[in-house]
């Protein structure tokens, strides 16, 4: 296995990470399933390879404002759909990532930007769309001090994002407003009988994971080098969900892990061919069935005892107090 070839698997966890850390604050967290997420995905690489490839805006900008137009549509999809119900919401999501999926399918568009002419040709999709996808050397560019060489390439950008919407997910969850999605998910009207503004911390979760995918819908689509409206079927929605189950429902940990091992096992086991994905599916299974929960179980890596037995900090062992009363002389 090449390097180049291990590169791609890493590239391509970093942009899954993000849908599914996304995902996993809308269902993980709050309880709400969505199989239409895929549609924030293809806002969010189109609006970016527009803003890339016909207005010529930086890369960085450019998924910014892809995150920011999901976001937005997100709140817009919220603003009609977050007062149903369990089966009817995850129906409504479906419904609107099909539908978005099939206004680019059919989208034929066209026009001029500074002499360049850029075309929304449909079902053909946008092709050489600008991409650098350097890994080693970029590392090794890093430990000569090279800063602005590292932070150019594709992963390691990719890497910085990721570890920076990582690092804000675990900072929401554990503020006021995370812990009112969790109350939204355990009970309901329990949480809505406590004060809690359930629909605003629906809506939080919603704008919030549609902005992950549409930010990730730009690095996938920079990093293929050619868009396609088929690339955003609904079973690609059902396997991000998958992520975020098999992981376990709640946990940034899990998120991570149920990630990184399913993008790498369908590589993993290439060498057994046309089984591969037999053997794919009955790994989940398996795992599924001794691990009901997920891998994870709804808990952090600080939760487990081994990192608490790593990082705990001795007490200091304190002196019983003297005893106030002096002897009689």
């Amino acid at each position: 296995m090449s390097w180049y070839y291990i590169e791609g698997i890493l590239i391509q966890s970093c942009y899954t990470l993000l849908i599914v850390l996304g995902l996993s604050i809308l269902t993980g967290y709050t309880g709400m399933f969505s199989f239409g997420h895929t549609g924030f995905v293809c806002i969010g690489a189109y609006i970016a390879v527009i803003c890339t490839m016909s207005f010529g805006l930086p890369y960085l900008a450019a998924l910014l404002i892809a995150g920011l137009v999901a976001m937005a549509l997100g709140a817009l999809l919220g603003k009609i759909t977050l007062n149903l119900k369990g089966d009817y919401f995850c129906i409504a999501t479906l419904g609107v990532g099909e539908a978005i999926r099939l206004i680019f399918n059919n989208l034929q568009l066209s026009w001029t930007v500074n002499g360049k002419e850029f075309v929304l040709d449909g079902a053909k999709g946008i092709a050489s769309i600008p991409l650098k996808t350097t890994l080693w050397g970029d590392w090794r560019a890093l430990f000569r001090g090279e800063i602005g060489t590292f932070f150019s390439s594709f992963f390691s950008s990719s890497l910085l994002i990721v570890i920076i919407f990582v690092a804000a997910t675990a900072l929401l969850m554990n503020s006021k407003h995370g812990r009112s999605m969790l109350a939204v998910r355990e009970d309901e009207l329990a949480a809505q009988m406590s004060g809690i503004n359930t629909f605003r911390s629906k809506m939080l979760a919603m704008c919030m994971s549609a902005l992950y995918a549409g930010i990730a819908g730009g690095m996938l689509a920079h990093y293929f080098g050619y868009l396609q409206p088929k690339m955003f079927m609904m079973v690609k929605s059902t396997e991000y969900t998958i992520m975020v189950i098999f992981g376990g429902m709640g946990s940034i940990t899990g998120a991570v892990l149920g990630t990184v091992l399913l993008c790498a096992l369908p590589e993993l086991l290439r060498a057994v061919g046309d089984w591969r994905l037999v053997m794919y599916g009955l790994a989940v299974i398996i795992i599924m069935i001794v691990r009901p929960r997920g891998l994870m179980g709804g808990k952090e890596i600080t939760d487990l005892k081994i990192f608490r037995a790593l990082f705990a900090t001795k007490k200091k062992p304190t002196l019983p107090a003297e005893d106030g009363g002096g002897a009689d002389s």
